[in-house]
């Protein structure tokens, strides 16, 4: 079986997965100029335009190349890396959420990374669970890049105004959760969205189910077992039970959770640790009056949180392989790892990086290192893992429970029968 729980008795061994206009190649590049074509995702990120006007021009001034970067939303991404792979129209290199990288190097899409990476002595400076999760048949076809977790995110203000602490155990959710719907009856005491399937797996770890386990190549879904059930009636209880979520969550993704947070309609959310500085850009209002701490467990402890992240893959339409790989050594190492990491909240992939984000006394980012470092899990490492997240099949069964049109035992029994056809399919 497939241990889900990794924790870092050194820095530089945090496991980590995740987490995610058609462009044709880059021209020759190097000093002969040319241009590079890059997809880089966005949707609950901070605005990355400038840091990235920013990247272009020390790329033009290292390379004589341009850079054309197109930034892709998360929700459309997998779609159309799957329109483009056909196509043969990938940018020469994109960004990667950790689950797709392995499938997209099935699909021969991408250019193995090792030489590149070996040639420019980084071979061990990188976070080894992110390069665990971009090797696929012993070659490395994703550049760890960044690593986020979710962790639950609070307004402190109206938590100081209730005298209320933050929440250890899921008893503790609720009763906070009452006393707020009592004092905010018009907020959200706690977002329980249907279309956000990295918010729904803390559930069923915190109360010690799993979503597959691996038998010697064969995957079965427990998403069904009594332990995964359990937690997801209480998750989806929240709204069911309790009405401490409004029912058009039921179709909201990560992005309309942050919404809700920053227009100030809700008072307790599971965001990404990337989320805050988007927060106070979106809202200026809320700087001051929100904390960070890691998701209790049912009873007490830290609730297993998806370690989400990037790579940055070279894709096989690239006419120059040296170009390619100067933006992403450019992008995962030195000044632009480092200004990335604490501008956006990541934690960077080059492990040399890490100890200042992990050590920073910021009440924003010490509760995320928390859970980064002690209650990171990872989903099953397959290729075919990335048809379970475009089959939509966690969202579904959450969807259906919200929407009363099934019990929770009915639709993960649903679900875990779809996953596990899914990750076994040739």
């Amino acid at each position: 079986m497939q241990s889900r729980i990794i924790r870092a008795a050194a820095i530089g061994s945090i496991a980590v997965l995740g987490l995610t206009a058609c462009s044709g190649g880059g021209e020759d590049g190097g000093s002969e100029g040319g241009s590079l074509d890059v997809w880089i995702m966005q949707g609950t990120n901070p605005d990355a335009e400038a840091f990235f006007d920013d990247v272009a021009s020390a790329f033009k001034e290292e390379t004589g190349a341009d850079l054309n970067v197109d930034f892709v939303q998360w929700g459309d991404a997998h779609d159309r890396f799957v329109t483009s792979i056909a196509g043969g129209t990938t940018p020469d290199v994109a960004e990667t959420g950790t689950t797709w990288t392995a499938e997209f190097a099935d699909a021969g899409a991408l250019v193995p990374l090792e030489e590149h990476v070996a040639d420019a002595g980084l071979s061990d400076d990188l976070v080894e669970g992110l390069v665990e999760a971009g090797t696929y048949d012993e070659q490395l076809y994703g550049m760890p890049w960044y690593a986020g977790v979710r962790s639950l995110i609070y307004r402190s203000d109206i938590f100081e105004e209730l005298g209320l602490e933050a929440p250890t155990t899921w008893q503790e959710i609720v009763d906070a959760g009452e006393a707020i719907q009592e004092a905010h009856p018009d907020m959200n005491a706690f977002a329980v969205p249907g279309g956000a399937e990295f918010i729904t797996y803390p559930w069923v770890w915190g109360a010690g189910g799993e979503v597959a386990a691996d038998d010697g190549g064969t995957w079965t879904s427990q998403m069904n077992s009594p332990e995964s059930v359990e937690g997801i009636e209480f998750f989806t209880g929240l709204q069911t039970e309790h009405g401490f979520s409004s029912a058009g969550a039921t179709t909201w993704d990560e992005v309309g959770v942050l919404d809700s947070f920053t227009a100030g309609d809700t008072a307790m959310a599971v965001m990404g640790s990337w989320t805050p500085a988007t927060i106070v850009e979106q809202a200026p209002d809320l700087e001051g009056n929100f904390a960070a701490a890691p998701i209790p467990a049912e009873d007490g402890g830290i609730a297993p949180s998806v370690l989400g992240g990037s790579h940055l893959s070279m894709f096989n339409t690239t006419d120059d392989e040296d170009l390619s790989f100067a933006f992403i050594e450019m992008m995962t190492t030195g000044e632009f790892a480092d200004q990335w990491a604490a501008e956006t909240g990541y934690f960077p992939g080059q492990a040399s990086l890490l100890d200042s984000a992990v050590s920073s006394d910021d009440p924003l980012v010490a509760p995320f290192a928390t859970q980064f470092v002690d209650g990171g899990a990872t989903l099953p490492v397959t290729p075919t893992f990335g048809a379970v997240q475009a089959k939509q099949t966690t969202n579904t069964a959450i969807q259906s429970i919200l929407s009363g049109d099934a019990s929770v035992q009915e639709a993960l029994d649903s679900a875990a029968a779809e996953m596990t056809e899914l990750l076994n399919a040739e």
